[in-house]
């Protein structure tokens, strides 16, 4: 075909492997801050690295990207971020590093579970077994005793859900916004989103805790701009199951920093999880910045 360039699912293979270490990379220099540091200032920070570092790509790349005709969808976009973001680092501080990554990869069985309700599309008896099965690799993995689940699952799962939001927003954003255009935005929302609660319990924190917040916020914008690059590359079903490399990257991670060992129900859970993920990975057309 011309004027498009032919696949590179190597390339795009190892921007996705260098997505999974940078974002394990992320929550985990985040558990070396001090406890005092205050759950707004994490977000705060986080939003706030994301603006820049995309506003300078933008400033240096082409200035046009920061307009948009659509700003109220991307603020809705924006606030579906900050929702997802609350969740998923309040998951990593309550949760083995393992567990908390294997939480995310029920997006892909929530996006199938919604499919039917948002976009229209028949759920099969096959797709309805992946989502119930993955569902059930979540309980297994979570070692839930009795009906009760304990609040860092409730927040993994809510940051799937968001996350599973935020897809179906990114397949109407993207037909008319560029990634660029959505990060900024995204950025920009989630940082005046999360001024309030940040300034009126701001802490005065140690510049090595500045450090690390910076740092953080760093990494998990860039795993999210070598994630967006990964699938501009290559092709998604060729590079379906790079993604899960995160769950070694977190493993190795808990177990010689944290001396987090999974036990053999989390590794079980964590397996269906996996497994139905890829089947349902289908509905996953887009990618979330």
């Amino acid at each position: 075909m011309t004027g498009q360039a032919a696949p590179d699912n190597r390339y795009g293979a190892i921007l996705l492997i260098a997505a999974a270490a940078v974002f394990t990379a992320d929550v985990t220099v985040l558990r070396f801050l001090s406890p005092e540091v205050p759950f707004a200032q994490i977000i705060f920070f986080r939003s706030l690295c994301q603006l820049g570092i995309v506003a300078v790509w933008i400033t240096f790349t082409k200035r046009a990207l920061f307009r948009s005709g659509r700003k109220p969808q991307l603020v809705v976009r924006g606030l579906t971020s900050l929702v997802c973001w609350w969740l998923y680092y309040a998951s990593f501080q309550t949760l083995d590093l393992a567990l908390a990554s294997t939480l995310t990869f029920t997006t892909s069985l929530f996006v199938v579970a919604l499919a039917p309700l948002v976009l229209g599309e028949r759920l099969g008896p096959l797709r309805g077994l992946t989502t119930v099965l993955g569902f059930f690799g979540v309980l297994l993995a979570s070692e839930v005793q009795g009906l009760t689940l304990q609040p860092g699952i409730l927040f993994g799962l809510g940051s799937a859900f968001a996350a599973s939001i935020l897809i179906f927003q990114n397949r109407v954003l993207a037909r008319t916004e560029h990634t660029a255009t959505i990060m900024v935005w995204i950025g920009l929302v989630a940082s005046i989103g999360t001024l309030p609660s940040a300034v009126l319990g701001w802490t005065i924190l140690a510049l090595g805790d500045v450090v690390l917040l910076l740092s953080a916020g760093t990494l998990a914008t860039l795993g999210m701009l070598f994630t967006v690059e990964a699938y501009r590359h290559g092709e998604v079903s060729a590079l379906a199951t790079f993604p899960y490399v995160r769950i070694l990257f977190a493993l190795g991670a808990g177990y010689f920093l944290f001396s987090e060992t999974a036990s053999l129900r989390e590794l079980a859970g964590a397996a269906i999880i996996v497994v139905c993920g890829l089947l349902a990975r289908e509905h996953r057309r887009s990618v979330a910045p």
